[in-house]
């Protein structure tokens, strides 16, 4: 089945294909905060209506613990291979709201990019692929390959694991031969990147008690021990000076990678300065003997990603607060696993935790590393997509993030998946004004209908059930 006239409604159509792209990113689909859950519902209802409308079939959003999936297929290819195309339309919060230059979620194109808050991550590199079916079955009235669209609303909680949950009960009905999945970056506007392995992330609170209530700092400072100055002092243990996690065991099960595979990477990975100048930073940190690229990518990394105690107003209130939280992840590597890293690092925190506080570590969220044949088939089939779309050969790129569904479909379906990113380094993902660069978006269209087509010459499966078992 010839892609080309999918390629020609696809620019006919690109005007219109942004219009609805500004409709789903006006969704304030904010899944960790309770107060945006029937946001995310209306996100969901919105998304199922449009997969119905370009032409996709048993439509279905599938209620879970938390928030909803949503299920669409297509499965009229007689005797051709089936693609899972996996996205989630859930969104990291906005804030802080005052850096914004324009509302998240009032999307405005400014030049040749598109502003809001998950305009790339990651509804509109998921949208690609939805404007490609679409272009597809307006065509050609039909698809090369088979297709089963999920798609999540809980992957920035950070473990998806009402969708761990339901790919587990559903293992047989969402048999496929290979996963898509454009949640990860390129290199820059003409250098895409085909992703083969990530990292895994588990997220943490780490709570710090003293006193029952806020004290006095003048009646009680110098006698009672502050939960704030205790929790700071936990955190600053968890490094030393050359940037290593100080947990005991923490690095035991992490791979070592052989001179061949270290070379590939400095032969096809960011540099030092490239990484330098996307963060925005005058200077690098973390272990000596590792480029930055393999210490985001190779190597595990523990972050504080937020503190929090005492007073937060304007001025200054002399208190010696009850309670102190920071909010911890550590991004994990093969062969790390989340509940193997949780009792490493409880262990730690019980051994240096001073004995004039209480302290208390929940695990909120685990996903697993993910490791692909840079040779299988689909990553081929993928690497010929993106030539064709982008004019350019992609290189093979590990990823430092993470991405919960690579993992769950490695280890529960047992295909592979294919990283197909479409965002570029400059795209702000997770920050303020996060944009979506437009050119990618219509680049990243046409590379899925050549990725379908591509895919249409995969091996099938041996006894692969087409669908059964799915919910109403």
């Amino acid at each position: 089945m010839k892609p080309l006239r999918a390629i020609a409604y696809a620019r006919r159509h690109s005007r219109r294909f942004v219009e609805g792209l500004k409709e789903f990113v006006r969704f304030p689909s904010v899944s960790n905060q309770p107060k945006h859950a029937r946001d995310v519902r209306r996100c969901a209802s919105w998304l199922a209506h449009h997969l119905q409308s370009i032409g996709l079939e048993n439509v279905r959003i599938l209620r879970t613990k938390g928030h909803p999936i949503v299920y669409a297929g297509w499965q009229h290819a007689r005797g051709k291979p089936t693609l899972l195309i996996y996205g989630h339309y859930d969104v990291q919060p906005p804030e802080p709201l005052e850096e914004w230059k324009t509302p998240p979620f009032e999307p405005v194109v400014k030049g040749n990019n598109l502003h809001g808050r998950g305009a790339c991550d990651d509804k509109g590199q998921l949208f690609a692929h939805v404007k490609a079916i679409e272009s597809y079955l307006r065509t050609n009235k039909a698809l090369p390959v088979n297709v089963k669209c999920i798609f999540e609303g809980e992957e920035e909680t950070g473990g998806s694991e009402s969708f761990e949950a339901f790919v587990k009960q559903h293992r047989r009905a969402l048999q496929a031969d290979a996963a898509v999945i454009s949640d990860t970056r390129m290199l820059g506007p003409d250098r895409p990147a085909l992703g083969y392995a990530q990292r895994g992330d588990v997220r943490f609170e780490l709570e710090v008690f003293g006193p029952r209530r806020d004290l006095h700092s003048g009646n009680f400072g110098g006698s009672v021990h502050n939960p704030i100055q205790a929790l700071c002092e936990i955190i600053a243990g968890l490094h030393d000076a050359d940037g290593r996690v100080t947990i005991p065991g923490f690095y035991d099960k992490v791979r070592e990678w052989d001179a061949d595979e270290r070379e590939y990477m400095r032969r096809t990975g960011p540099t030092d300065a490239e990484i330098l100048r996307d963060a925005n930073v005058p200077s690098s940190w973390g272990e000596r003997d590792y480029t930055l690229y393999e210490r985001v990518t190779i190597r595990p990394a523990l972050t504080v990603n937020g503190i929090k105690g005492g007073y937060q107003g304007a001025g200054i209130k002399t208190v010696i607060p009850a309670r102190a939280l920071a909010k911890l992840s550590i991004r994990i590597v093969p062969d790390q696993t989340p509940h193997e890293i949780l009792e490493l690092l409880r262990g730690h925190i019980e051994r240096v935790a001073p004995p004039t506080v209480g302290v208390k570590l929940r695990m909120l969220a685990g996903s697993y590393p993910a490791l692909v044949n840079r040779n299988h088939p689909a990553l081929k089939a993928a690497a010929l997509a993106y030539e064709k779309g982008f004019g350019a050969r992609p290189v093979f790129l590990r990823s430092g993030g993470s991405v919960p569904a690579a993992s769950m479909f490695q280890k529960i379906l047992g295909i592979p998946t294919v990283l197909m990113g479409f965002a570029l380094p400059e795209d702000r993902i997770h920050a303020p004004n996060e944009r979506f660069h437009l050119p990618n978006f219509f680049r990243g269209i046409e590379t899925s209908i050549w990725y379908l087509a591509a895919s249409s010459r995969l091996k099938k499966s041996r006894g692969q059930q087409m669908q059964q078992g799915l919910p109403t």
